[in-house]
């Protein structure tokens, strides 16, 4: 019986994710990438992947109708329980800036700026 090669095994396997996968975000040098990384890694307050979590959470909240902002001003977010809040996401992004290096720290800013002057 032939022998099946080492590449049509492993083609077979399904990928998946590790929890040691590096953040992605759009943007971002690989230097600025991976001082996220170190710092999800070191802090506590900070979870793998919680950085671009926090940025696509932010991102996702200011493209939304202004009357939807509006409205979540005026009677409070009731999505924020379940999917977290868009302002604590924020607020997260101003203190990761503060964490990083101030190169890191500006690529960073320009990317949430653009998100703010929505």
């Amino acid at each position: 019986m032939p022998r099946r090669r080492p590449g049509h095994i492993r083609a077979g396997i399904p990928r998946r994710t590790t929890p040691n996968a590096k953040p992605v975000i759009d943007g971002l040098s690989s230097r600025a990438l991976s001082e996220i990384f170190h710092l999800e890694r070191t802090r506590n307050y900070l979870q793998p992947g919680d950085v671009s979590a926090a940025l696509r959470l932010w991102k996702d909240y200011v493209h939304r109708p202004e009357r939807q902002l509006w409205h979540d001003y005026e009677w409070g977010n009731v999505h924020s329980y379940c999917c977290g809040s868009p302002l604590e996401a924020r607020a997260l992004l101003d203190t990761v800036m503060r964490a990083i290096s101030p190169r890191s720290a500006r690529e960073l800013r320009q990317i949430v700026g653009r998100f703010d002057a929505v």
